[in-house]
């Protein structure tokens, strides 16, 4: 499911400064009861009274992974960008309490995450105005979901937590699907196999035959149905060419995701750039962070 130039892409992050290990401001922090639901916090030196804000979500086929190392880390503090990191509760958590389906609980934390950190946007020196999602593979995807959907904030609730937008102001995602729809995927990318975990199915062939009574789910969740014309800038990476409608080695990591939305981005008039790392002579923003930079810092 996740191979190992992945994985090895963003190792080259790391040697670059990209991702370094540097002590969290404050790490562990619950913003839910389960033992999953925790962040870590960076503080940047404030060049203002407060800091815009990068909110990292981990890859992992929304399986397995963790918070620590944010990608980018170092070089957002060096920038005066603050970040955040978050774990979540992963699939099988999810299949453990019956949340049904489990990738509810995986996209609903990362929604819950993202309100903790605004209401602690005084006591952290944050401006809520400027926070930007980014995430690698399944971490992307769940970036695009907050992106593209409508604000979650629930104003009249009691808790002061819910009361918190979920918008974002800018997204960063690398090599992440853009779609949980199996017949999309599959036009998209043939040998396609991934996305049955996520409803809890043991088969993509048991995906594709319950498509149509998931399709109200499959839409909420996924980042090319949600797309619409009010939503914010985004910056797709790949370190892969699209080739739409043919097979690729890695499936939930192809360009053909980009490719694949791209079309829909346009329609809707969403400010974006997809980057294939095949070519970046044309590209706006060739060393990725620039985008951050620049739609955090204006």
């Amino acid at each position: 499911m996740f191979r190992l130039s992945y994985f090895l892409l963003f190792a080259s992050f790391a040697a670059s400064g990209f991702s370094q290990a540097v002590a969290p401001t404050y790490r562990d922090v619950p913003y839910g009861p389960h033992p999953k639901q925790v962040l870590d916090f960076w503080q940047a030196e404030p060049e203002q009274a407060k800091t815009p804000l990068l909110f990292f979500i981990h890859g992992g086929g929304w399986m397995t992974g963790d918070k620590a190392n944010p990608d980018f880390l170092a070089k957002c503090l060096e920038n005066g960008i603050s970040v955040a990191s978050i774990n979540y509760r992963l699939i099988q958590d999810a299949q453990a309490a019956k949340i049904d389906p489990p990738v509810k609980a995986c996209l609903d934390d990362a929604a819950r995450a993202l309100q903790f950190v605004r209401s602690k946007a005084d006591e952290w020196r944050i401006d809520k105005e400027r926070i930007g999602g980014c995430g690698g593979s399944a971490g992307g995807f769940t970036a695009l979901w907050l992106a593209f959907s409508p604000d979650m904030a629930n104003v009249k609730n009691t808790d002061p937590v819910a009361r918190e937008s979920t918008r974002l102001r800018c997204v960063m995602a690398l090599v992440p699907p853009t779609t949980l729809d199996p017949a999309q995927m599959q036009a998209w990318i043939p040998n396609t196999a991934y996305g049955n975990h996520a409803f809890g199915l043991p088969s993509m062939d048991e995906f594709m035959a319950k498509r149509d009574s998931l399709l109200p789910w499959i839409e909420k969740f996924s980042p090319h149905a949600l797309a619409s014309a009010d939503d914010p800038p985004v910056l797709l990476f790949y370190d892969n060419p699209p080739n739409l409608g043919q097979p690729y080695k890695d499936p939930p990591h192809s360009g053909n995701h980009g490719a694949g939305i791209s079309e829909r981005l346009k329609s809707a008039g969403i400010e974006h750039e997809v980057n294939y790392n095949n070519d970046y002579g044309p590209m706006r923003w060739p060393d990725l962070l620039g985008f951050i930079v620049e739609k955090l810092k204006k």
